[in-house]
């Protein structure tokens, strides 16, 4: 092989590497960060993929809800959009972090490449093996909702509105993704407590959210903000 055609050939490998970076790797060249979501320094475009079990699909309304709330916080001119997938039941009594690995890799059809940033959310039939969890962020672009535990949580009397229930959790989970807290994205002044939570009881970043402890907080119907710490901290990483 000629060094003109070693060169071409190579410089072909490198532009296909590049146009396709694999998700959820930890380090490395590829690795998403939580400030590839925050600025558009790498990616001006986010697709979320919503993967369902079939009768588990979230409510419109909250999913309407996670956009506005990241609208308000990425740098993402190229918009922000989701794709949906329904998947028959694995038929699982709980899920674990190896079978929402599973899951995933399964199931997963976007990927990160070129100016497009993805994330893959799971909404699953049955409740998570450790406790009374509602959410879980798994891998640095992924997260699973346990939707059967927050429709058996909502809706009804003395509880939360689903969606308001479905959001504060999906919006809790992709905080995560962000980097809160003190979990790529470096704080400003320190407020992290149990395990990258915020220590503000208030906040959307405190441990409670992703939690059943925390349903009587969402009897206001309103989904908790960002505290003004938690906000400069995704500021001071790229983001809004």
């Amino acid at each position: 092989m000629t060094f003109v055609r070693y060169c071409i050939v190579a410089s072909l490998i490198l532009f296909l590497l590049a146009g396709c970076r694999k998700d959820n790797i930890d380090n490395g060249p590829f690795a998403i960060e939580p400030k590839d979501f925050l600025s558009d320094k790498k990616y001006e475009q986010l697709v979320i993929e919503v993967c369902y079990v079939d009768g588990y699909a979230p409510q419109q309304s909250s999913l309407d809800m996670l956009k506005a709330f990241l609208e308000s916080r990425l740098n993402k001119p190229g918009g922000i959009s989701f794709v949906y997938k329904s998947i028959s039941s694995p038929g699982k009594s709980s899920y674990d972090l190896d079978a929402l690995r599973d899951i995933e890799k399964d199931h997963r059809t976007e990927h990160s490449k070129r100016k497009k940033l993805t994330a893959f959310i799971f909404f699953a039939d049955a409740p998570y093996s450790a406790g009374n969890t509602l959410g879980v962020a798994y891998a640095t672009t992924s997260s699973a909702i346990f939707e059967k535990t927050i429709k058996d949580n909502s809706g009804g009397i003395g509880q939360p509105l689903e969606n308001i229930l479905e959001a504060t959790v999906m919006e809790h989970e992709f905080g995560h993704l962000l980097g809160l807290v003190d979990n790529g994205t470096s704080m400003v002044t320190a407020h992290a407590e149990n395990g990258h939570h915020c220590n503000d009881e208030s906040c959307l970043m405190y441990y409670a959210v992703e939690t059943l402890d925390f349903l009587g907080n969402l009897m206001g119907g309103q989904v908790p903000p960002l505290d003004s710490r938690c906000i400069a901290d995704l500021q001071a990483n790229g983001g809004k």
